[in-house]
């Protein structure tokens, strides 16, 4: 079956010119799925950080202190009104510097924190900061009253917003925090920017060396379609399956 597939790229180069390498190429094609799995990591570790941070962002910023509340309202604004491109310079070039070395097993020195740790770091902070608002105004539409039961019935505060209002939270602003989701998962095409051998990182890679960019072009926006209708899909499947019939509407 594979060989069917490559030669059939094969012919189609031949004949008409389109050169889809990677899918005769095996040098390629593991280029190709080595930036791929880089991206499903990217996506996958930014989307469950920026979910923990927002969710402990909101708690903090809707807390008693003051002083909680004014630095969670100072991270917010600083990372959602910078480009994430500029976060992500910001912290491989400017604090990458400043963190210490560490000696590698051959005695050479590296870096401590990766290019990859990095735009981790980075885009989980860039879209943390608008889920912290968007928890936030799900955390404000659940009643009053609704808190004033749950510590009726003994639930301490943490308690309470863990078993109750982060719950019916959620619930209300699922749809604005998918959309964030997604957004995050095309924006990790920008740790291109850092050489993070990410899907956009090896495609130009391959079209550089087989001059075939049209035909890479194609592959990656078929690529991300792919990736973002798949996270679509569960978002919606997940917002289905928390929904509560009357609740929120």
């Amino acid at each position: 079956m594979i060989a069917t597939i490559q030669a059939w790229f094969q012919q189609l180069y031949e004949t008409t010119g389109f050169n889809f390498t990677i899918f005769y190429d095996p040098y390629d094609w593991d280029r190709y799925v080595a930036g791929l799995r880089m991206t499903l990591l990217l996506g996958i570790s930014t989307i469950l950080a920026s979910l923990v941070i927002g969710a402990v962002g909101a708690l903090l910023q809707s807390g008693p202190s003051r002083v909680l509340r004014g630095l969670v309202n100072g991270f917010v604004v600083v990372f959602r009104n910078t480009p994430p491109l500029v976060q992500i310079f910001f912290f491989y070039f400017g604090l990458g510097t400043l963190l210490p070395d560490i000696r590698s097993a051959d005695g050479l020195r590296a870096p401590i924190l990766t290019n990859v740790q990095w735009a981790i770091i980075s885009l989980s902070l860039f879209a943390g900061a608008f889920n912290v608002e968007i928890f936030r105004s799900g955390i404000e539409a659940v009643p009053r009253t609704t808190i004033e039961a749950a510590e009726a019935l003994g639930y301490t505060r943490f308690k309470a917003y863990r078993h109750v209002v982060l719950p019916l939270a959620l619930r209300v602003c699922l749809p604005a925090l998918n959309n964030n989701l997604i957004n995050l998962l095309k924006t990790t095409t920008l740790a291109y920017a850092i050489a993070v051998p990410e899907t956009l990182y090896a495609v130009k890679q391959i079209w550089s060396e087989s001059q075939n960019v049209l035909e890479m072009m194609l592959v990656l926006l078929a690529t991300y379609a792919v990736l973002v209708g798949v996270l679509v899909w569960i978002m919606h499947r997940w917002e289905r399956a928390l929904r509560i019939p009357g609740y929120g509407r």
